[in-house]
């Protein structure tokens, strides 16, 4: 999978100046990358025989969706606050300049059901610990978080120690 990092963006100094941002449209604009992505992670997101599947907002969503098609299960989304119209639960967590809240409908997921949490990108796993903090208040078991990129010059190893976590490349500096 080392040949995905080729359809990957690297974008300095976004969104602010110090950051290098790593873009995934480049990815999904070519149908081969975009392909060979899904195809890596649905080998892994299937052999963690999933009931359902979390994608998280937005770029989350893009994966998610295609990846719940491909086994033919469902798909809950793990929103922003304020996005979700029914009944929700929140989970807040922290950013390198403050905190943020995560959001599932509270209906979302039932109790004892196998949950994976898929995203582009792993960077703080803030928002990743969140999800699956949210998925667990509701019964579910997280068994397994898939995603295209893992940023490990990022320590999200530790916060997302107790989980089974797979990315297709790696990134290891900013």
């Amino acid at each position: 999978m080392s040949n995905l990092a080729a359809y990957i963006r690297e974008v300095p100094d976004f969104p602010k100046p110090g950051v290098r941002f790593y873009d995934i449209t480049t990815l999904m604009q070519d149908p081969k990358g975009f392909r060979q992505a899904l195809d890596g992670m649905e080998k892994y997101v299937r052999s963690c025989n999933p009931d359902v599947l979390v994608a998280i907002e937005s770029r989350g969503f893009i994966f998610g969706a295609a990846l719940a098609d491909r086994l033919n299960i469902g798909l809950v989304p793990a929103r922003k606050i304020g996005k979700l119209p029914s009944d929700k639960i929140s989970q807040e967590y922290t950013l390198e300049y403050g905190t943020d809240h995560v959001e599932m409908h509270s209906d979302a997921i039932s109790s004892d059901q196998r949950v994976v949490v898929v995203d582009d990108l792993i960077a703080t796993g803030g928002t990743v610990a969140a999800t699956c903090k949210l998925i667990e208040r509701l019964g579910g078991e997280v068994v397994g978080i898939s995603t295209v990129i893992g940023l490990i010059f990022l320590p999200w190893q530790d916060l997302l120690k107790d989980y089974d976590v797979n990315f297709l490349i790696s990134f290891d500096s900013e």
